[in-house]
């Protein structure tokens, strides 16, 4: 945590925000005139902030309500402001939420990752975290791509693209998140951006300071820049892979002679016990779900193998120092925090329990595979996840509560619809 908040020389205004329920960020935008008072009083906002879904709708919870009148709480700065490249005078920096009684809040999202990164610090390990996320940039006037085809990791369409995604590169580096590298993805209008590893609770606020950065810089260039995971059907879907290593007295405790060791399988034995009761922390939407299809490169079991892009849980092996485990199974619309927190507390129970990983698939994981199905669908998600004590002890019992109960109003209100394609289908044959 930083403890130096001093503005960048002309500044006028500082963004402050932090991730709600979905990891979307959100904040005030704060004149550098009050900037002073905000770092020592903080700044008030809603509870309810944790409590809406993405659409902004509020529920009666069990922790904020109508009852309780939707309290406050405070935001105060956790990292020293930096420039907005794109907006004179304008400077960033990320939050964290307290209540108003001084303690963290319950259904703040970030906690669940701190009681499992804490936990692994107790066990004697660092987590170490690398993210990788898809996005569309799109038209925002008809919602569709601007260019054509696919040519995944093309250079002559990364050239084309480069009006938008080299300032996403340079410019977001420069907000202090660290990128490694873009590409043209399996799609029209689709890029990938690695942001480089480091700290699991780091590289998560990252990710939802990343994701708003882009679209904020999306708006500056007239572009929409979209995290949903399946914004066309018959195109490849926005996929969130994690890359997770353990780190002990500054070695990589997955790794021997480049290869991964005991304990490193023992973390993706608890990593695919887990994987299906936790499929709803990979998006709580029924779109999430799209994605997760036969031959798509999203998988659709708990099956683990080495450089295998077909299964659950890809091993990656080479330098001591870049033996990891990849997770590829969660949607760019979900919440890090959560998803990392269910991620990290399967794999030290692993550790803990001393685990054994099935045996690795070695082939096409859609036909043959070790392991279990993983839930392609959000109804039978939800259910995974209602009857897991282990979840429910993971995440607390309220911010489980909560996050469920967001679950399933996304499930009903999609079932609620009358969509165009049956309109057309069947008003006027049956």
């Amino acid at each position: 945590m930083s403890t130096d908040f001093s503005l960048p020389e002309g500044t006028h205004t500082v963004i402050l925000g932090l991730g709600d329920l979905n990891g979307i960020m959100r904040g005030k935008r704060i004149p550098a005139s009050h900037w002073e008072t905000i770092c020592k009083q903080g700044n008030a906002l809603s509870i309810a902030m944790f409590a809406i879904d993405s659409n902004c709708d509020v529920w009666d919870t069990p922790y904020v309500n109508f009852d309780n009148g939707y309290p406050d709480m405070h935001m105060f700065p956790l990292t020293k402001p930096v420039p907005v490249p794109w907006e004179e005078g304008v400077a960033v920096s990320f939050a964290r939420a307290e209540g108003m009684d001084h303690k963290p809040v319950p259904i703040d999202p970030r906690q669940a990752l701190i009681r499992q990164v804490e936990r692994a610090r107790d066990m004697g390990f660092d987590v170490s975290t690398g993210a990788e996320l898809e996005f569309y940039l799109l038209d925002p006037e008809t919602g569709q791509p601007r260019d054509q085809g696919i040519q995944v990791y093309g250079l002559g369409r990364a050239a084309r693209m480069e009006h938008i995604v080299g300032p996403i590169r340079q410019q977001i580096n420069e907000c202090g998140i660290p990128i490694e590298q873009s590409n043209p993805e399996y799609a029209a209008g689709q890029v990938e951006v690695n942001i480089r590893y480091d700290d699991a609770l780091l590289s998560a606020d990252r990710v939802v300071l990343f994701k708003s950065l882009v679209r904020q810089l999306g708006i500056a260039h007239n572009y929409l820049a979209t995290f949903m995971p399946k914004p066309f059907f018959d195109q490849s879907g926005n996929g969130f892979h994690i890359h997770y290593s353990l780190w002990k007295d500054g070695k990589n405790a997955f790794a021997d002679g480049g290869k991964l060791n005991a304990l490193g399988k023992n973390f993706t034995a608890g990593l695919q016990k887990r994987m299906a009761e936790t499929a709803v922390c990979g998006s709580p939407t029924p779109n999430g779900f799209r994605r997760r299809q036969p031959y798509t490169f999203c998988p659709i079991n708990t099956s683990w193998g080495y450089d295998n892009r077909t299964v659950g849980l890809r091993i990656i092996e080479g330098t001591d120092s870049a033996v990891r485990v990849e997770k590829r199974d969660a949607g760019a619309d979900a919440n890090p925090y959560l998803l990392m927190a269910t991620d990290l507390a399967a794999g030290l129970d692993g550790i803990e329990q001393g685990m054994e990983p099935t045996e690795p698939t070695m082939g096409n994981a859609y036909e043959e595979f070790h392991g279990e199905p993983i839930p392609t669908d959000l109804g039978t998600a939800i259910e995974r996840a209602r009857s897991s004590d282990w979840m429910k002890d993971v995440l607390g019992e309220t911010m489980w509560e909560l996050y469920l109960q967001m679950a399933e109003r996304e499930l009903g209100f999609f079932a609620e619809q009358v969509t165009p394609v049956e309109t057309d289908r069947y008003l006027r044959t049956l």
